[in-house]
């Protein structure tokens, strides 16, 4: 159980019973929007690839991967700390934690215990904008994942004695970020350059919120939002799309009624306003951290694949001209990179690093010289033919097990509009040229920034 970071890899830019006589097959020539779906009808999206819209608006997903042995299974649901009101602060994440705590059918011990007992991975995490709760499995086993993950969702009994008891453990893994100063400043970072908004407010929530946080509030929010139309079933491994459907379709039972269609896809909207502003955290720490950087591209941004090229080339790699200049040629820092993320109106680009108290203002420096050279000149050639090589591989790399290819399926279904197949996006990326990276550096780099810097400050002054 965790909540995700705001950093994600610098190369991720680019990611009643069911009634089977009446379900129908049809081929689509392109990826259709869920909410068009009539109830009960399948799609073949692309080779290996099906869906099915559940009456209630649930929808499953799946990919067949005849050559494996496992199965990842998960569910996905469309709430994330921005839906959050500031009263409600960190109730996402904390709900997370709850449905692991017992169900009408399972209390805790027999949750983990059925998993445990076939070699099972369950988990779950918390994003800005979704999340998501998986189990991982032999294929044989995929009916008790099947089950054990839709109970969890459908059913958690949210009892006042584990709201209380998880409390403290959500306010453990708070004071544990707190403690780790390299985690602690993407969420500081994130309130410099968004303020007190909710993409600015950390998924954990804070102390306060945390413990203002009543057993009431908490199982409104959870009755109010787990509902099908936000839901999405994806599976990936070596399964039977219309098995998944029927087990599926079990156990959500009387949640599968009713015309709702599935909701929209979270696009588009005004983006969240950025600040330019300084945030220093005075801490007795060993190294200064420090993370400098602005708002991004929006994750539909067409964009956002020259964005990924121009980070792989700026802080994606040994190769990169941030890791060269200040870890290869100056030793000034063990670790580090730039990143982006992505989010429905909005991104982030940034750049962190970690060093010596001392060497905070040189490495900064770097940093910004850096960040305007490629601003004004973009990349080289060589580094874009090496940073589109860079995110082929990592890509093509990632999705070779089957939790990476639940993941994928999952997500393009909750929160794009389209799921584009692998050759899509390397054609895409492969698409990306010098002017394009150059279009996008001079419009993000060139954006007011924020800087968060961590670390024995008291009496030092940072300035952008």
């Amino acid at each position: 159980m965790s909540a995700v970071a705001a950093f994600p890899a610098a190369t991720a830019a680019v990611y009643p019973t069911y009634n089977e006589s009446r379900t129908t097959q049809k081929r689509a020539p392109v990826t259709p929007s869920a909410q068009a779906q009539d109830p009960g009808t399948t799609l073949t999206l692309q080779p290996g690839v099906r869906r099915t819209v559940l009456p209630g608006g649930l929808r499953v997903i799946t990919e067949t991967m005849p050559t494996v042995r496992s199965v990842a299974f998960g569910i996905w649901a469309g709430i994330g700390s921005r839906d959050e009101s500031v009263p409600d602060a960190g109730a996402t994440h904390y709900l997370e934690h709850l449905l692991f705590k017992g169900t009408e059918r399972r209390s805790a011990l027999e949750i983990s215990a059925c998993m445990d007992a076939v070699g099972g991975d369950l988990n779950a995490f918390t994003a800005k904008e979704y999340t998501c709760y998986y189990a991982r499995v032999l294929d044989a086993d995929l009916p008790l994942a099947v089950d054990v993950v839709s109970d969890m969702v459908t059913s958690s009994m949210i009892a006042a004695e584990d709201v209380d008891a998880e409390r403290g453990v959500v306010l453990e893994e708070i004071a544990m970020r707190d403690d780790d100063p390299s985690d602690l400043v993407h969420d500081e970072f994130a309130l410099a350059l968004y303020g007190d908004e909710p993409l600015g407010r950390p998924i954990l929530g804070t102390i306060e919120s945390i413990n203002s946080l009543t057993r009431e509030g908490v199982d409104r929010y959870y009755r109010e939002r787990y509902l099908a139309p936000n839901l999405v079933v994806s599976a990936a491994g070596n399964l039977d799309h219309d098995e998944v459907v029927r087990l599926v379709s079990a156990a959500f039972h009387s949640r599968l009624n009713g015309d709702a269609r599935p909701s929209a896809p979270r696009i588009g909207g005004a983006p969240t306003p950025a600040h330019q502003s300084v945030r220093v955290v005075d801490k007795d720490t060993e190294q200064a951290h420090l993370v400098i950087g602005g708002p991004g591209v929006a994750r539909t941004d067409d964009r956002r694949f020259a964005l990924g090229v121009l980070n792989a080339a700026l802080g994606g790699g040994m190769s990169s001209r941030l890791f060269q200049e200040i870890r290869e040629k100056r030793g000034l820092a063990y670790s580090v990179y730039s990143y982006t993320a992505q989010y429905a109106d909005t991104g982030t680009f940034g750049v962190y690093a970690g060093c010596q108290p001392g060497k905070a203002d040189e490495v900064l420096a770097i940093c910004r010289d850096e960040i305007a050279k490629a601003a004004v000149d973009g990349i080289t050639a060589e580094e874009l033919e090496r940073g589109k090589g860079q995110l082929r591989g990592s890509m093509v790399l990632g999705l070779e097990d089957t939790g990476s290819r639940m993941s994928r399926i999952g997500k393009s279904e909750l929160v794009y509009h389209e799921l584009l197949s692998v050759d899509e996006i390397l054609g895409r990326i492969a698409a990306v040229t010098l002017d394009d990276v150059r279009a996008v550096a001079a419009e993000v780099l060139a954006q007011p920034q924020a800087l968060t810097v961590i670390g024995p400050f008291e009496d030092h002054e940072f300035t952008l």
